[in-house]
């Protein structure tokens, strides 16, 4: 009994519809009095789909590209940090073993360049001093090496298009 009524409810329902789709066509739809409306619009409907679907594909790429050149650029300044870092403390060990090795000016410059790697926000990448700090950190590097006559110089992580050449 309730599969004859729903196919009864079924048929009335396409019926209804059928009536309507009828009237619209023999009365005429304003909306929809020319019949060439649907086709005028389809390069405008398709321009703006594609443009949505580009939208979307482009929202993702980006971030992903993003995330890559962060993490790229991140890992370079790090690495030239750890560089700094390592130089000042081989200094202060040399220090700590001989306080006459280096005169009072290198002391003062390679304290001031620990103060300054001490304070370059690592956890802040957006902080607007970050490439104040850097150059600092680079002047006081060459004005320490220069005072020591050491021919030390940051090149950055070697490329492999570089070969195996590492060196100071």
């Amino acid at each position: 009994m309730a599969i004859v009524l729903l196919s009864m409810w079924n048929t009335l329902t396409v019926y209804r519809s059928y009536c309507r789709i009828s009237r619209v066509a023999i009365m005429g739809d304003p909306a929809t009095d020319d019949i060439f409306d649907s086709s005028l619009s389809l390069e405008d409907d398709h321009l703006k789909e594609g443009y949505n679907e580009g939208f979307e594909d482009g929202k993702i790429l980006g971030k992903q590209e993003g995330k890559d050149v962060g993490l790229k650029l991140g890992f370079e300044t790090g690495e030239e940090l750890g560089f700094y870092w390592g130089c000042v403390n081989v200094w202060n060990a040399a220090t700590r073993i001989n306080p006459d090795v280096f005169s009072s000016r290198v002391c003062k410059n390679m304290k001031q360049m620990e103060e300054l790697l001490d304070k370059y926000p690592i956890l802040e990448p957006e902080d607007e001093h970050i490439d104040e700090i850097m150059a600092s950190l680079r002047l006081k590097f060459r004005i320490i090496a220069s005072s020591l006559s050491v021919h030390i110089e940051y090149n950055g992580y070697p490329k492999s298009s570089e070969g195996n050449t590492i060196g100071f």
